[in-house]
C-alpha cells in the first residue's frame, strides 16, 4: 500500500492491537517481532525512521568492554551473542572490525578497577595492560562456543611501533582484538520495516507520523505532511521513542522522568594520513579524562568520537565547537605527530543516548542496560504504556524479543517464531566467499547487462537486493549523474519510490552516506533534488523547497556549508 492508503486504512478500520511510538532500531526491531507473532501493529515516527538516537551512534555493533568494569556481565554476554547474530544476519552491513587498544602501562587501574565494581569509587583511572587482558580474556569468553571472531591478541611496544610508526611511542604495549561495526544503520533500520511489512498484511509503519495526545481508549496521529489527524485505538502502547520518552509520556498525561540522556558527538575527517595510519583498525582508548575515545576508517574517510554530556532536551543537541576541539585533540594521544584541524572535517553529528535516570557521578557509570517501565491504565487512559528504556544499537533483537514476550500475554497471544536465525534485508541468501560473490554477480550481469563494475557497486551498497535494483535500473533509462559519485537515475529513482522517502534529506542522510561522507556539492544536491523531484511527483517549487531545507539542515546540524542558489 502506499502511504496515502495506509492512513486512509487505518481510519478506516482503527483497532489495533499494539502501537509503537519512536521509529528508532529498538522500536523498529520490536515492529518485526510483534508481527512475525501475528500481531496487527502500527509503528509511527514523527520524523524519518532512524533519525534521532540510532543515526548517531558510533557506528559500532560491539559487546562493551569497558561494562565490564560496572559488574554488567548479563549484558555484555547478551551483546556479545547479539553481534555474533548480527555479522551472521546482516552480513552486508554488518562487518568484522580489527580493534587496537594502545596502552600507556601495565599495573594502573588494578586497584580502581575493583573498587568501581562495588561503587566504591566513581573517578576515572587510567586503565593499564594487566587490567586490559583481564577484560578481552572475559571478552572472549563469553563467545568461547560460538567463535565468530578471532580471540584476542597482545602486541609487544617495538612491533606495535614497527607496524605503526606514528604511534604514540610512550606506550608499553598494544592489543587487538575483534568487533564490528555498520557503515549504515539506517538502511539497517529500513530494510528491517521493509522485510516486515512485506511478511505480515497487518504491519505498517509510517515516518512523519506524531503522536499528539491521547485520552480514554484512543491516541491521536497527526501526519506531519499534511497536518491531518487521526484516531487510532490500541489496546497496548509501546513508547519507543528513546531519548523523548518523558516527552512522549507527557503527551499522553503522564508525567514520568525515566530517562537521564547523555550528549554523543562525532566528527568525520578527510585525511589520508589518519586513515592510512589506522591500517584498517578502529584504536579504542582512554583519553586523559577517562572517556572512552576511538576512531576508525569509514570508507576513504574517519569517523571520531565521543563524547558523553548530559543533556536534558535531545531537541537541542547540536556538535559543539568545543566538543570539536575535544575530538581533535584526542586523537593527538595516539599518533601525536598528525594534524587535524577544522578544514578536515567534512560532517558532523550528535545524538542523545536514551540512559535510564541515574544519580550516578559520571555519566560513564549509567548502565547501558536496557528496561521496560509498564504504566498501567489510569488517569483518563485506558490502555497501558510499556517504555523502552535504555538499550544498545547491538541488543535490540534480544531487547525485541524480551518485549514481545510481555506483550503477547497482554494480547492473549503467543509466541510461535524467533528472529534469532532471520536475514535482515540484502543480508538473505549473501554470498559469504569471494568466489561466491563472483558467481552471483556474474548471474545477475548475464540477467541484466549492467557492466560487473556497476553491479559490484549496488552489491556493496545493498547486498543481494542489489539484484531487484539491478533489474529495475535495467528496465529504465538509466544515466550516470553529473555530481552524485557512483550513483544513477534508476537508483535513485529505485528508492525514491521503494523506500518511504519523504524529503530530500531522508535520502542524502538516511538512504545514503552521501552527506556523511562529504560528497554532496552544490550542484550535487540540486541535481539530487531534481531527480528526486521528478521520481515523486514534486513541483519545481516544492524540489526547490526540498533543496533548501536540505542544505539548512546540513549546515544547522551537520557544519556542511553549501551555498545553494534559485533553481526552478
Amino acid at each position: 500500500m502506499t502511504r496515502e492508503q495506509t492512513l486512509e486504512s487505518i481510519r478506516q478500520q482503527p483497532e489495533i492491537s499494539a502501537l509503537i511510538i519512536g521509529g528508532g532500531i529498538n522500536g523498529i526491531g520490536l515492529f518485526r517481532d510483534l508481527a512475525l507473532q501475528g500481531v496487527d501493529v502500527l509503528l509511527v515516527e514523527k520524523n524519518d525512521f532512524c533519525g534521532g538516537a540510532s543515526a548517531a551512534s558510533s557506528h559500532m555493533v560491539h559487546g562493551g568492554l569497558r561494562y565490564l568494569e560496572n559488574g554488567e556481565f548479563r549484558l555484555v554476554n547478551e551483546a556479545l551473542h547479539e553481534r555474533n547474530r548480527l555479522l551472521a544476519n546482516a552480513p552486508h552491513y554488518v562487518k568484522p572490525l580489527p580493534t587496537t587498544i594502545p596502552i600507556f602501562n601495565w599495573f594502573s587501574g588494578m586497584l580502581n578497577a575493583p573498587l568501581k565494581f562495588f561503587n566504591l569509587r566513581d573517578k576515572p583511572s587510567n586503565r593499564g595492560a594487566i587490567i586490559i587482558k583481564a577484560g578481552l580474556t572475559m571478552y572472549d569468553f563469553f563467545t568461547w562456543s560460538q567463535q565468530a571472531l578471532p580471540r584476542h591478541k597482545m602486541t609487544s611496544r617495538a612491533k606495535s611501533l614497527e607496524l605503526r610508526p606514528g604511534l604514540n611511542p610512550d606506550i608499553v604495549a598494544t592489543t587487538t582484538y575483534y568487533d564490528a561495526w555498520m557503515p549504515y544503520p539506517e538502511r539497517i533500520c529500513l530494510e528491517l520495516i521493509l522485510d516486515t511489512e512485506a511478511m505480515s498484511p497487518n504491519a505498517h509503519a509510517l515516518n512523519y507520523v506524531s503522536a499528539e495526545s491521547a485520552s480514554g481508549g484512543q491516541v491521536t496521529l497527526k501526519d506531519q505532511i499534511t497536518g491531518a489527524t487521526l484516531e487510532v485505538k490500541p489496546r497496548i502502547v509501546i513508547n519507543a521513542a528513546g531519548p523523548w520518552i518523558d516527552f512522549t509520556n507527557k503527551a499522553m498525561t503522564r508525567q514520568t522522568r525515566m530517562i537521564g540522556g547523555t550528549k554523543g558527538s562525532h566528527i568525520i575527517v578527510d585525511h589520508p594520513e589518519l586513515h592510512a595510519a589506522t591500517r584498517g583498525h578502529e584504536l579504542f582508548f582512554e583519553n586523559k579524562d577517562g572517556r572512552i575515545c576511538l576512531f576508525f576508517p569509514l570508507q576513504d574517510r574517519v569517523l571520531i568520537g565521543t563524547t558523553d554530556i548530559p543533556i536534558s532536551n535531545p531537541d537541542d543537541a547540536f556538535c559543539t565547537e568545543d566538543e570539536v576541539d575535544y575530538m581533535i585533540e584526542l586523537v593527538k594521544l595516539v599518533f601525536p605527530n598528525i594534524e587535524i584541524n577544522h578544514q578536515h572535517i567534512v560532517f558532523r553529528f550528535s545524538g542523545v543516548r536514551p540512559l535510564p535516570a541515574s544519580d550516578a557521578a559520571t555519566p560513564g557509570q549509567i548502565s547501558r542496560d536496557h528496561s521496560i517501565r509498564i504504566t498501567e491504565p489510569g488517569e483518563g487512559i485506558d490502555f497501558p504504556v510499556y517504555s523502552l528504556v535504555g538499550g544498545k544499537w547491538t541488543t535490540f533483537r534480544a531487547f525485541a524479543e524480551q518485549t514481545t514476550d510481555k506483550v503477547l500475554p497482554m494480547i492473549d497471544m503467543s509466541r510461535r517464531a524467533s528472529t534469532r536465525e532471520m536475514s535482515i534485508g540484502g543480508g538473505k541468501n549473501y554470498p559469504q566467499t569471494e568466489k561466491d560473490q563472483q558467481r552471483w554477480l556474474d548471474a545477475l550481469g548475464q540477467k541484466t547487462n549492467l557492466s560487473l563494475e556497476r553491479l559490484q557497486t549496488l552489491f556493496n551498497r545493498y547486498g543481494t537486493r542489489a539484484d531487484e535494483i539491478a533489474q529495475f535500473c535495467a528496465s529504465t533509462e538509466d544515466i550516470a549523474l553529473t555530481h552524485i559519485p557512483d550513483y544513477t537515475t534508476g537508483e535513485i529513482e529505485f528508492i525514491a519510490t521503494r523506500e518511504k522517502v519523504i524529503h530530500l534529506d531522508d535520502f542524502a542522510l538516511r538512504r545514503s552516506l552521501l552527506a556523511m561522507l562529504g560528497k554532496i556539492t552544490n550542484e550535487g544536491l540540486v541535481e539530487l533534488g531534481q531527480i528526486l523531484g521528478a521520481a515523486l511527483g514534486w513541483s519545481d517549487g516544492q524540489t526547490q523547497t526540498e533543496i533548501n531545507r536540505t542544505a539548512k539542515l546540513l549546515k544547522d546540524r551537520h557544519g556542511v556549508e553549501l551555498n545553494i542558489t534559485q533553481h526552478t
